[in-house]
């Protein structure tokens, strides 16, 4: 499919952005009571990063939640992270189908993970 099709066929250029988002902690943020913190791995459909990623904050925020930082992760055409296109396409169908802010993994942080590596 060429990009004009592809522009066509999603209603005027959106891609799907992949974006990692650590957040703190808040008050009613769901996370569990020993949790310091997340990492969220999140499918956003935008025309560009800058509106993915303000998308994605916003929802985030919406649900509680307090973001701390976002990486891009790339495209789902140009992915630049650990992400396995064929087994979470139909997640990334998903949130340009239906302009939503997927979550696709949650990792939580905990105080006593800290010095495992050592």
């Amino acid at each position: 499919m060429t990009d004009g099709a592809k522009a066509s066929a999603n209603g005027g250029g959106e891609q799907v952005f992949i974006l990692m988002v650590e957040v703190g902690r808040a008050p009613e943020d769901g996370l569990p009571e020993d949790a310091t913190g997340a990492a969220l791995v999140c499918y956003c459909g935008a025309k560009d990063e800058k509106a993915a990623v303000d998308a994605t904050v916003a929802v985030l925020r919406d649900a509680g939640l307090s973001p701390l930082e976002v990486e891009s992760w790339g495209t789902r055409e140009d992915p630049l992270g650990p992400v396995d296109i064929a087994a979470e396409g139909h997640l990334m169908d998903r949130a340009l189908a239906e302009n939503a802010v997927i979550v696709a993994n949650l990792t939580t942080f905990r105080a006593d993970d800290a010095g495992d590596d050592a």
